[in-house]
């Protein structure tokens, strides 16, 4: 009987149910969006993790990080693994020469993916490069390279030409990863001159056990002066994870006026169906019908209007969903169960805004005595 009521007006019912739609696809696409934007923006960043950086202050002296710091780093990390890092700028050599960075590391393997080549297991010689830097100066595996630096000799600043052989071409990383590779140079400690390392890198298995780890190093080495600094990056993992959800929540509350202003619809809706049926509805009341068999009706009615345009608006999100996900993410099918959580949410919110749109003309309708609705 709903389903023969509404098909009496059609135009009005399409109306209704493109409401809901509308609503439903403001929700559902807004929030598909939201996913895919933060999933593109890990991905340009990388994946931030729970590693620490472990690196002296300005009150240190000497100003960088000791073998016997080190050591103790390594201690109080216990079953984390550390990578000591060195660092310098030098110059490239010949035409398009420009400034890069050059990270001296004992264990390569821990920290970076290799792209091609490969690093050889006593790696004392040689050099590897990350994409980016490899790209714009055309290197390969097998490829020399020059470097130029400016080192201290009898007082004086002299510039040396150093020459390496490329082993391997890393992985670019994401913008947050420590000791990026992307436009640097990576070489064995034993390359560089000099005692101290620039940063210690601890790789901690959660953001508990980095936390713990890094109170003991400051315990450790911080009294009066604050002579180490370190940075967790699980806390900036967890702002960016916040701001995210904050964005999210924005875009949802923007869908959800959508399907306030659907479920106002409805209720104008059913308004009209009532009033323009009031002698039918006295006419079912005459013949022995209850109040809650007009209510279930009225009802039956607006969740058929609201399923039917869940329904609709579903399908119409993926479809979007689809568009967003190839325009950020370069594949249409990238759907998380994040973004699918979405997709129900918005179902579930047209449906329910549709009955919750109905209940008062239901009521309306039921209420009305036969008599007065006979005689209209």
């Amino acid at each position: 009987m709903a389903r023969r009521n509404l098909a009496r007006a059609r135009t009005r019912t399409a109306l209704a149910v493109l409401a809901i739609v509308i609503g439903v696809v403001a929700i559902a696409s807004l929030g598909m969006f939201g996913v895919a934007f933060k999933e593109a923006q890990l991905e340009t960043i990388g994946e931030i993790g729970s590693d620490l950086q472990v690196y002296a202050s300005g009150e240190k002296d000497p100003a960088y990080l000791t073998d016997s710091d080190v050591q103790i780093i390594d201690r109080l990390a216990g079953d984390s693994e550390i990578v000591p890092l060195k660092q310098r700028q030098s110059r490239t050599v010949g035409e398009g020469s420009g400034g890069v960075t050059v990270y001296g590391v004992t264990d390569p393997e821990s920290l970076y993916e290799v792209r091609r080549g490969s690093i050889p297991g006593n790696w004392r010689k040689g050099a590897l490069i990350g994409q980016t830097f490899a790209d714009r100066n055309d290197l390969e595996p097998g490829n020399k390279l020059e470097l130029r630096r400016t080192v201290t000799r009898d007082g004086q600043p002299v510039e040396v030409t150093e020459t390496y052989r490329v082993q391997a071409v890393l992985q670019d990383e994401g913008q947050a990863a420590p000791a990026r590779p992307n436009d640097a140079v990576v070489l064995p400690v034993e390359q560089f001159d000099g005692e101290g390392y620039s940063q210690v890198i601890v790789r901690t298995d959660g953001a508990t056990e980095a936390n713990a780890t890094a109170m003991a190093i400051r315990d450790e080495f911080n009294g009066r002066e604050e002579l180490i600094n370190v940075f967790e990056r699980a806390d900036v993992s967890e702002q960016i994870d916040q701001a995210f959800a904050q964005i999210n929540l924005f875009l949802i509350g923007i869908g959800a006026i959508s399907l306030v202003v659907a479920g106002v619809s409805i209720t104008n809706v059913m308004l009209m169906s009532v009033i323009e049926r009031k002698q039918e509805i006295g006419v079912l009341r005459a013949v022995g019908y209850h109040r809650m068999d007009v209510l279930r009706i009225m009802l039956a009615e607006a969740a058929l209007l609201g399923l039917t345009g869940a329904i609709l608006g579903t399908a119409i999100s993926f479809a979007v969903g689809s568009l967003i996900n190839g325009a950020l993410l370069g594949d249409p099918l990238a759907f998380s169960a994040e973004a699918l959580r979405y997709a129900v949410v918005g179902f579930a919110f047209g449906v329910t805004a549709s009955v919750v749109g109905g209940l008062y003309p239901a009521w309306k309708a039921a209420e009305s005595e036969p008599v007065e609705a006979l005689r209209g």
